[in-house]
């Protein structure tokens, strides 16, 4: 039937062409944008997980930060414990020197021990790194218990379990047994490994400690490593001295381990963390990015579809015209 007020194949040819550019429109918005799934209303779950996955990642982009963080810190120590055990190990050589020696050159090894207990001193302090120093502490106050310092904690991983709920992990290093100085005024337990009092004995920090005096020899005979002098003592106090340091020397030693193994551990998680936000990347770029080989493709076959739509409508619009054919005479 041949009617004026409705033309079907228009109506067809406009709907389809229509159809055209919006599929065209779709394709130009993903091959601009990158993107084919750029909003909720492309893909809702697609979006939905992309975006959950991208949260992820900005947080651990932030655990790589404090694990860089937690690096600086533990390295800074690490390297001034080190140092410490030089220095104390040069201690532990004047001492052997003072065994034997008289009143007047113990007098000037004294003076040596005496510059290389400050430098253990100013060793320890410098090791500040934002803020945080491990090896010269003030336990007095802000710490869960007074003369016990509080574990250092380094945020190492961000984790999501299968339930949606998120946990944060972390690595703890034991400040309290790599402290070198306690400004508590606590017992020789609580101090640090060089202001806490020894005994000669053993060597190892003790309650019962007291001060050794000069050439009265006690089984009480208490050494402080940061404070200890050869001046008036006899050679079997030196040799007590020697204990100390030694003992002193080996708590150094099992520090310095430990910072190194948290060192370790740091670096290995900074590696893991990068892998898992790389993979983060690859996992969302599967779900949400456009594939601008097969984009291009359709873009030009779309172009071709325009024009041919463009076309069927101008011909099916002109199909109107040759009704006026049947008027004429």
């Amino acid at each position: 039937m041949a009617s004026i007020m409705t033309n079907s194949s228009a109506l067809t040819a406009l709907q389809s062409l229509a159809s055209t550019n919006k599929n065209l429109e779709m394709t130009q918005s993903r091959i601009s944008t990158g993107f084919r799934v750029a909003s909720a209303t492309d893909n809702a779950a697609y979006w939905s997980i992309a975006t959950t996955m991208r949260s992820d990642k900005s947080s651990l982009s932030v655990v790589q930060d404090t694990l860089g963080l937690g690096a600086g810190k533990v390295d800074t120590a690490y390297q001034a414990i080190t140092k410490s055990i030089t220095t104390i190990g040069e201690i532990k050589d004047k001492l052997v020197s003072a065994v034997g020696a008289s009143a007047s050159d113990k007098a000037k090894i004294q003076t040596e021990i005496t510059a290389l207990q400050a430098q253990l001193k100013m060793g320890a302090d410098g090791a500040t790194y934002s803020g945080s120093n491990f090896l010269s502490v003030n336990t007095t106050t802000g710490t869960a218990v007074a003369g016990t310092a509080d574990d250092a904690k380094i945020v190492s991983a961000f984790t999501r379990s299968s339930a949606g709920t998120v946990a944060l992990q972390t690595i703890d290093i034991n400040v309290n047994s790599v402290k070198m100085y306690d400004a508590f005024a606590g017992t020789a337990i609580q101090k640090g490994i060089l202001d806490g009092a020894r005994l000669g004995t053993s060597g190892a920090r003790d309650v019962t400690a007291t001060v050794a005096v000069g050439g009265t020899v006690a089984a009480t005979d208490g050494y402080t490593v940061s404070t200890l002098t050869v001046v008036g003592f006899n050679d079997v106090q030196i040799q007590q001295m020697l204990n100390a340091v030694d003992t002193a020397t080996k708590e150094l030693t099992s520090g310095a381990t430990t910072l190194g193994a948290a060192q370790k551990r740091i670096n290995i998680q900074r590696d893991a963390t990068q892998s898992l936000m790389d993979s983060i990347d690859r996992g969302v770029g599967q779900l949400v990015d456009a594939d601008m080989n097969q984009e291009s493709t359709r873009l030009q076959a779309l172009q071709v579809q325009q024009q041919l739509g463009i076309q069927a409508l101008s011909i099916a619009n002109s199909n109107s015209q040759s009704i006026l054919s049947l008027f004429r005479g």
